[in-house]
């Protein structure tokens, strides 16, 4: 018996415009329905307003910074799908709290969108998502 496959929803926060639009791109080609959020703020709407399985998002965004989002998703909202940091910052420190937050994975940037790709296909797997 067939099963009908659910499409995985990913969130991406990302204050730059290129690199938004690079990930949303890149998502979608790969079968994934993408939301998008160009600052803190519109990422926390999203989260509340929309089922979500993974979010991607940067540490320095306008209103809310990535490391915010995160607490919000692990503490207020009690959610908890995977979650990739990308960002600039690579301070050990900033690393550590975003870890102990409930990061499951940072990576900086720049990076190749075929190992970001990877991680997000590895993540959902063994979250037990199997739609990708």
């Amino acid at each position: 018996m067939l099963t009908a496959r659910r499409i995985i929803k990913i969130l991406v926060c990302e204050d730059d415009m290129i690199t938004l639009r690079a990930l949303e791109c890149s998502l979608r080609k790969e079968g994934y329905e993408v939301y998008t959020a160009a600052d803190g703020k519109e990422g926390a709407e999203l989260l509340r307003n929309n089922e979500i399985d993974m979010m991607i998002t940067d540490q320095h965004m306008p209103y809310f910074s990535g490391l915010e989002l995160v607490h919000l998703v692990r503490n207020e909202l009690k959610m908890n799908f995977p979650i990739i940091m990308l960002t600039r910052v690579n301070l050990s420190e900033i690393k550590k709290l975003a870890l102990n937050l409930g990061v499951n994975e940072y990576m900086t940037k720049p990076f190749f969108p075929q190992q970001l790709l990877l991680r997000i296909k590895c993540m959902l797997n063994h979250d037990g998502n199997s739609g990708i």
